[in-house]
């Protein structure tokens, strides 16, 4: 029998197997539990999105679109940023759509990042952040979210310390997924200062840009819009978690001409396009009013609050999130000491999937006791889950 050959690239993807969520799905459908591991809603989003989708469909949308993205898409993504954020972005050559905010991830750290560059991450943090990392061979320096005072923060020394000569970039994602924290001003001052100061590049990821609560310390604000800062940063986003598609895939790079168009190489040789009749869908509901906006916000509130409270009467220490679909809760009052140990166990106790929060970290332990529920789900969903939890 033949030895695989020694590879460096193969050596670095050895540690990522099956995604958490991929297992905690095939979980939930096997013990037939309440899944609120993942993060996908339960309901579609606006009818005029669906209705355009099968109009594009039926109306022979169906081949290759341009490689940049669908032009109505790239001008309504141009018109959503100058709205709401008073971002400026040409359509043409400072907008890319991708196959949805995890491909513009891995595209960008690709096309910016050489062996041995480091890229300034704050744990715990998405799955696929440490996978595009490690795709491109550079290596990450954490900085550890830790609760303080009821809410998840950063410390500045910490901060300045995982910077160095061999940064080469940061990359943000507010608001923040798993914790629900919404980097506040003096957050993402200190990062725009340590860029300019280290020479490094952002990469942020506003997927929940529109998904912060109004009980929230800080309204979101993109880094881009600091000082000095839009032309070193690349932001992303998409449409899946504001218009209830997270199946359809499409996602979007802003920045620069230069770094989008190094991150369009890359992408281009990845997965070449993505999503033609759904990419002019997407600009229809990016033209949505403000009202639905709010609205969107309003009852994701709502389920929040519905899921906490639940939580907290099930025996959670709940950490109340500032936005996303998510909420953290400590499950040392239950008895738990490790996340990961709880979350197996705990459909077979009372038929409910959560996700363990320490696989996002490099530092185990600050997670350990930490497990994350999505509350994007219908009502009732959220209720008969609290309804098993009760049980525990």
């Amino acid at each position: 029998m033949t030895d695989v050959p020694s590879d460096p690239l193969v050596a670095r993807m050895r540690p990522f197997g099956t995604t958490i969520f991929a297992e905690m799905s095939a979980l939930a459908v096997r013990t037939g539990s309440v899944n609120l591991g993942q993060g996908f809603p339960d309901t579609d989003g606006p009818t005029a999105m669906l209705d355009a989708a099968a109009a594009a469909i039926r109306g022979g949308r169906n081949q290759y679109p341009p490689g940049p993205g669908v032009p109505e898409l790239r001008t309504a993504v141009s018109a959503h940023q100058k709205a709401f954020w008073g971002l400026d972005y040409d359509p043409d050559g400072e907008i890319l759509v991708t196959a949805g905010a995890t491909e513009a991830i891995a595209a960008t750290i690709l096309a910016l990042c050489e062996p041995g560059d480091e890229v300034v991450c704050f744990e715990p943090y998405y799955d696929s952040y440490a996978a595009s990392i490690a795709l491109a061979g550079a290596v990450r320096r954490p900085v550890t979210l830790r609760v303080v005072d009821g809410r998840y923060a950063f410390d500045p020394a910490e901060l300045r310390a995982a910077f160095g000569p061999r940064t080469r970039l940061v990359l943000l994602n507010s608001p923040h997924n798993p914790t629900g924290k919404v980097f506040t001003a003096e957050d993402l001052a200190q990062v725009a200062a340590l860029c300019a100061e280290f020479g490094a590049y952002a990469v942020t990821d506003e997927v929940y840009e529109h998904l912060v609560f109004t009980d929230a310390a800080a309204a979101h604000v993109p880094l881009a819009g600091l000082p000095g800062m839009r032309d070193r940063t690349v932001q992303i986003s998409s449409a899946g978690k504001t218009f209830s598609c997270t199946g359809w895939k499409v996602g979007w790079v802003c920045g620069p001409r230069p770094l989008v168009s190094a991150v369009t190489r890359v992408k281009q040789f990845l997965t070449y396009v993505n999503a033609g009749p759904l990419q002019p869908a997407v600009a229809v509901a990016l033209n949505s009013p403000p009202s639905y906006y709010e609205q969107v916000r309003d009852d994701l509130q709502c389920k929040r609050d519905r899921l906490c409270e639940g939580l907290t009467e099930a025996g959670f220490a709940v950490l109340r999130p500032e936005g996303t679909y998510f909420v953290t809760a400590d499950i040392t009052p239950l008895g738990g000491t490790d996340g990961v140990e709880f979350c197996l166990a705990l459909p077979e106790r009372c038929g409910v999937v959560a996700v363990p929060t320490q696989v996002f970290y490099d530092n185990v332990d600050a997670g350990r006791r930490l497990v994350r529920f999505a509350f994007c789900k219908r009502d009732e969903v959220l209720d008969e889950a609290v309804t098993r939890l009760r049980r525990l």
